[in-house]
């Protein structure tokens, strides 16, 4: 996310800046902890920052969304997709990643659509994998599909292959955090024979990280998971992709591309609307940006508390078995 969040900023800055300002990004770490992200939303309303930018994890995206909103500070949320990204309706914060709610429905169509309708989740207790639960749970079983759910915090990884088989799951969903608990439970099912037939699917994308791939190697392919990207890049996303290879020594994840995308829209309100916050924040209904993944503009959406791109693309994706290195689209919504 910060390779893309820094390549944006410095080609805003190589064509002039805004309105003859160099546009600076003030970096702070939130090392996946809310309450980090809450005293560094305080830290860059206090720096006098025109607006918020970033974050990956949704449930410290929410910490600093609802931090932003009690300050008067507008955020652009890059890449977290809680529905609920604020307790009430804000206009301080817009969101660019599709709702929990759109992906995981599609990724729940994705599973009846290959024949699993008996479906085991492994979960831990955590506010985005219970939102997640929620949602297949309910799609699934308005088309016919069971699910069970493994508490990790009571579960060794051995004793989830035997819940598999006493259940007849067809499908496991690793909904607990990478690399612990994730790593051992896909090395368990794995090894298990009994399991042969068993897809292990991880919905929130731990098998997009490189750090996957390095541990898991040929056992962490054929993993279906989500991802934000359309089957084919705008022309400025084609551009933004060779820059990011790059700069990164690989090939860019969804994440950086919703990183520039951010800053994109960002100095598109700043040199349209300037540097008051206010201002910022009324605008959010209309903006109309070229992205690097599509054409970008917020709306409100039904049950989602922020102003949303109402139509980012969704992907259910994995590492092909034949060459872990390279993805496969199974399926797009």
């Amino acid at each position: 996310m910060l390779a893309g969040l820094e390549l944006a900023a410095r080609e805003v800055n190589d064509t002039g800046g805004i309105a003859g300002r160099p546009l600076e990004l003030v970096v702070r770490d939130t090392a996946a902890d809310p309450e980090k992200a809450a005293a560094a939303v305080d830290e860059l309303a206090r720096l006098g920052v025109a607006a918020l930018a970033g974050e990956y994890h949704s449930v410290v995206a929410r910490a600093a969304a609802g931090r932003a909103d009690a300050l008067g500070v507008p955020f652009l949320c890059s890449s977290a997709v809680l529905d609920a990204l604020t307790e009430q309706p804000t206009d301080w914060v817009a969101r660019l990643s599709p709702p929990q709610s759109r992906g995981w429905r599609i990724y729940a169509d994705f599973l009846l659509g290959a024949g699993h309708s008996r479906i085991a989740m492994a979960t831990q207790p955590s506010v985005y994998w219970a939102s997640g639960t929620r949602i297949l749970r309910d799609h699934l079983a308005e088309r016919g599909g069971t699910v069970t759910e493994l508490d990790m915090s009571a579960l060794a990884p051995a004793a989830v292959c035997d819940a598999l088989v006493e259940q007849r799951a067809t499908a496991l969903l690793l909904l607990v955090g990478h690399p612990e608990p994730a790593v051992p439970i896909v090395e368990s099912v794995r090894r298990d024979r009994r399991l042969a037939e068993v897809l292990i699917g991880a919905p929130a994308g731990q098998p997009e990280l490189t750090e996957w791939a390095t541990l898991l190697g040929e056992d962490g392919a054929g993993v279906p998971f989500l991802r934000y990207l359309p089957e084919h890049l705008t022309p400025l996303g084609a551009q933004v992709e060779t820059a990011l290879r790059e700069r990164l020594g690989e090939a860019p994840s969804f994440v950086a591309f919703e990183g520039y995308d951010t800053v994109a829209v960002l100095a598109d309100l700043l040199r349209t609307h300037g540097t008051d916050r206010a201002r910022i924040a009324v605008s959010w209904p209309h903006v109309a940006v070229e992205g690097t993944r599509g054409r970008i503009g917020f709306s409100r959406t039904p049950g989602i508390s922020v102003w949303q791109w109402a139509s980012p693309p969704v992907q259910v994706v994995d590492r092909d078995p034949s060459e872990p290195g390279r993805f496969r689209i199974l399926h797009s919504g």
